[in-house]
């Protein structure tokens, strides 16, 4: 895979998130209280909210648009929502995180 370096965890504070911006869509970044990152698609399946500027709790991340809940391991709405978002492969090492770039061309075809 074709790993593309987007910044350093610190970068991130806790129960936070920021948006990267790529040619095939916008990446929300998110690290976890229990320190674990996640990168999914920007994009609420319900009404196209921006998740990264959500609320982060455990896992998952709230919609600020209509309160969704979106796991950030698998992308898909929780509870009684259905939809599911594009979960984007990521790499943390030394503290340098990484996206799969080679994901996103094939996840706009």
């Amino acid at each position: 895979m074709n790993w593309h370096p987007i910044g350093d965890i610190s970068d991130i504070p806790l129960r936070g998130s920021r948006c990267v911006k790529t040619p095939h869509m916008n990446i929300a970044v998110f690290r976890t209280g229990e320190d674990e990152v996640y990168a999914i698609e920007n994009r609420c399946p319900h009404k196209g909210g921006p998740l990264s500027e959500g609320i982060v709790h455990g896992n998952a991340v709230t919609c600020p648009l209509h309160n969704w809940v979106i796991s950030l391991e698998t992308g898909k709405a929780l509870g009684a929502d259905e939809g599911a978002v594009r979960t984007i492969p990521l790499r943390n090492e030394g503290g340098t995180l990484y996206i799969a770039l080679e994901s996103l061309v094939m996840a706009a075809e």
